[in-house]
């Protein structure tokens, strides 16, 4: 297992949100802040503020691939091609290995229309499926910097 991965599951068993645990996990790679990395990925958790969208870590995943492959152009329409094709790649992977990628299908019953988050007890990490998301998304968004020529 990747050493990002344990960091991950650290971060999201330590109380941070999915998309701050895979987005934590990275940010050093490309000099930005712990601080300054939670900030960014914070609102993104929940399926996107708990909505029950998109997957927090897929969130994550794709802030990360957006540090790797971004347009720093607004005409650079090969960098944002690109971009694309490694997020459709990273929620394609998930959704093969879990299922889905949307929130509210993998939590099932845990659904909420509540914006309070759950408060994080033994029962909440053993019974939602949140740490593997994470795990799995953070070791995808490894192999992803590994092939991109990235040391994790």
């Amino acid at each position: 297992m990747y050493k990002r991965v344990e960091k991950a599951r650290d971060l999201f068993l330590s109380g941070f949100n999915c998309s701050q645990s895979v987005f934590g996990a990275f940010n050093d790679i490309f000099g930005i802040s712990d601080d300054m990395a939670m900030k960014i990925s914070a609102g993104l958790g929940g399926g996107i503020g708990r909505l029950r969208n998109v997957c927090g870590a897929v969130n994550g995943g794709a802030l990360v691939i957006g540090l790797v492959y971004g347009a720093t152009e607004g005409s650079d329409s090969e960098a944002k091609a690109q971009t694309y094709k490694v997020v459709r790649e990273l929620a394609e992977k998930v959704a093969v290995m879990k299922g889905s990628y949307i929130c509210k299908e993998l939590l099932g019953r845990f659904e909420s229309e509540s914006y309070v988050p759950d408060e994080r007890t033994d029962k909440y990490y053993n019974e939602r499926p949140c740490t593997g998301m994470v795990m799995l998304c953070a070791e995808i968004v490894c192999d992803i910097l590994v092939e991109a020529g990235y040391e994790v």
